[in-house]
């Protein structure tokens, strides 16, 4: 099993890739690439994601990565991780606004929260609700904690595609799925045994049947 984390050369990719070799059977090969036909001849696809939206999404363009981002996603497990989660949605208020995949409809939106004690970034350790079964979270209890990084939020527009939340100053998308893909706000390779346990989870899904 070839196990493919995109690189579009923003972030640390170092620390997803080992805790994915570190959970993932024995047998399964993890590569970093930026190449299309790597990744579409992968059999699960993983996008982790930091930085800014605009340079992202110009990154993903530089590569030619787009399509075959949009093609993985329909046909083999695909997990999506913090910024990897919101360029899944059509369209962020970031950087004056930036047109996303739009893989689903939603937006990304910019937290304001009306308390002072709230910062943002949202940095630390969260409660993860979940709200609908998925394999991906198999042993894993409800209201588990997970490491969040972000200032922006996705809202899918469509309230079926979310399956956990999170509050801070308001509810919002945490995780989101839909066929082959799982996408999720906090950082699993940094939320201790359970967020291994979401990866381990991972690598052993093979999609909706």
């Amino acid at each position: 099993m070839q196990i493919a984390v995109v690189d579009y050369g923003m972030g640390n990719l170092r620390s997803v890739v080992k805790a994915i070799e570190h959970v993932a059977p024995d047998g399964a090969h993890v590569m970093l690439t930026d190449a299309p036909e790597v990744i579409l001849d992968s059999e699960r696809v993983i996008f982790p994601g930091q930085g800014a939206a605009a340079q992202c999404m110009a990154a993903l363009h530089e590569r030619n990565l787009p399509s075959a981002l949009r093609e993985a996603a329909q046909t083999r497990p695909f997990l999506g991780i913090c910024l990897g989660m919101q360029v899944l949605l059509e369209h962020s208020e970031e950087n004056g606004g930036t047109d996303l995949l739009g893989c689903f409809p939603g937006q990304v939106r910019r937290f304001r929260p009306q308390s002072k004690a709230l910062k943002v970034p949202q940095m630390g350790w969260n409660q993860l609700h979940q709200t609908q079964a998925h394999p991906l979270f198999d042993g894993i209890r409800q209201d588990a904690h997970f490491y969040f990084v972000h200032s922006y939020y996705s809202d899918p527009a469509e309230a079926h595609l979310q399956v956990a939340s999170a509050d801070y100053g308001l509810t919002y998308c945490a995780a989101l799925a839909d066929g082959y893909v799982f996408a999720i706000q906090a950082h699993p390779e940094k939320s201790a045994e359970d967020g291994l346990r979401l990866l381990a989870n991972f690598t052993r899904w093979s999609g909706p049947h």
